[in-house]
C-alpha cells in the first residue's frame, strides 16, 4: 500500500459519489484500460517509475477524459490520462498562460479604435 491512502477504495468511492450527485464526468472510468488493474500501480512511491502506469494509459480510449478529469479536480497524486501530477501541472502552467494571452488579446484589442 501506498503512502497516500487506501487506494483500493478511492476510484469505487468516486464512482459512488458522481453517482450520486448525479455527475456524468467520472462515467468514463467503466471504459478505461485500468478498470480491475491494481490500483497501486497509478499511485508508486515518490522516485518509483511510473512506466508501467503509463502504459496501461497508451491507447486507452478514455485517457483524455481522463486527463481532464484530474486536471479539473486538481488530482495531486498518482497517474491519470497518462500523466504524473509533475506534467499536470506543467499543462495547467501552460493553459493558464494560455488563457491569460487570450485574455490580454481581446483586452488590446477592445481598446484599439476603429
Amino acid at each position: 500500500m501506498t503512502a497516500h491512502g487506501d487506494q483500493q477504495s478511492y476510484v469505487p468511492a468516486l464512482e459512488a459519489l458522481a453517482s450520486a450527485l448525479g455527475d456524468e464526468r467520472f462515467a468514463w472510468h467503466g471504459y478505461a484500460n485500468c478498470s480491475g488493474v491494481d490500483p497501486d500501480l497509478f499511485f508508486p512511491e515518490r522516485g518509483a517509475s511510473t512506466r508501467e502506469a503509463k502504459e496501461v494509459c497508451r491507447g486507452c480510449v478514455v485517457r483524455e477524459d481522463c486527463l481532464e478529469w484530474a486536471l479539473a479536480a486538481g488530482e495531486k497524486f498518482g497517474i491519470w490520462g497518462g500523466t504524473s501530477e509533475r506534467e499536470r501541472r506543467r499543462i495547467r502552467k501552460a493553459r493558464r498562460a494560455q488563457s491569460g494571452n487570450a485574455v490580454t488579446s481581446v483586452a488590446v484589442t477592445a481598446r484599439v479604435p476603429v
